[in-house]
């Protein structure tokens, strides 16, 4: 199954690998250039393909955790001063995304969205430490019954062009559910309660809507 921000760039995508595989055969009289057109255009198109999957996954819906908003890897977790909406010190724990990852954001706990927000900015690399606060991103808060107020980021990369946010301020959302999507490699920051019990570690590969990142 592939998320629905795919079908545009998949369907336009297949119709470009049938249009170069028919010229080259009308055109070209080398059988190894048609077979190695055919073979390189394939190739990219099951890249675009896997890029855009959406793994059905159901969340076990429990306000006592914090799940994986994506896959990927936790490339940081430390106490920081989030200086955009909490004005104070939180954990901050970041999920770099390759392109070969799923690259679904999902909802990591049920609540009350309080805050959306866009930022347009630069494309460093995902894992840089100044992409939280230069590259394009955008900014979410969910109140939680049991956490209080939590934060993510979606952060753009030197690939990523486009960030789609479904947060809206005043929704009720659910955990595990559908909360957007990143195109071509990017990054996921959360931003926790100081007294959350962390249960990843640094370099663990986690799956979004399955692993657990924190608990109360």
């Amino acid at each position: 199954m592939f998320h629905k921000e795919g079908h545009y760039i998949i369907t336009v995508s297949f119709i470009i690998t049938a249009m170069i595989n028919l010229l080259s055969r009308s055109f070209i009289d080398n059988n190894t250039l048609i077979y190695s057109i055919g073979i390189v255009t394939i190739i990219i198109l099951v890249l675009i393909l896997q890029f855009f999957r959406n793994p059905q996954r159901k969340a076990k819906i429990n306000d006592n955790i914090i799940i994986s908003p994506v896959d990927g890897k936790v490339v940081a977790i430390e106490k920081v001063y989030e200086k955009e909406y909490f004005k104070d010190e939180r954990i901050q724990i970041s999920i770099f995304m390759s392109p070969l990852n799923v690259h679904v954001t999902r909802y990591a706990s049920s609540g009350k969205i309080k805050f959306s927000k866009y930022h347009p900015g630069k494309y460093l690399v995902a894992w840089h430490p100044k992409s939280s606060e230069k590259n394009e991103r955008t900014t979410v808060v969910i109140e939680n019954n049991i956490f209080g107020e939590i934060l993510y980021r979606q952060i753009a990369g030197a690939v990523a062009r486009r960030i789609v946010n479904y947060a809206k301020v005043g929704d009720e959302v659910v955990q595990g559910t559908d909360a957007g999507f990143i195109k071509f490699g990017s990054r996921v920051d959360l931003f926790l309660p100081l007294d959350s019990k962390i249960k990843v570690e640094l370099d663990q590969f986690v799956k979004g809507a399955e692993d657990i990142i924190a608990e109360k």
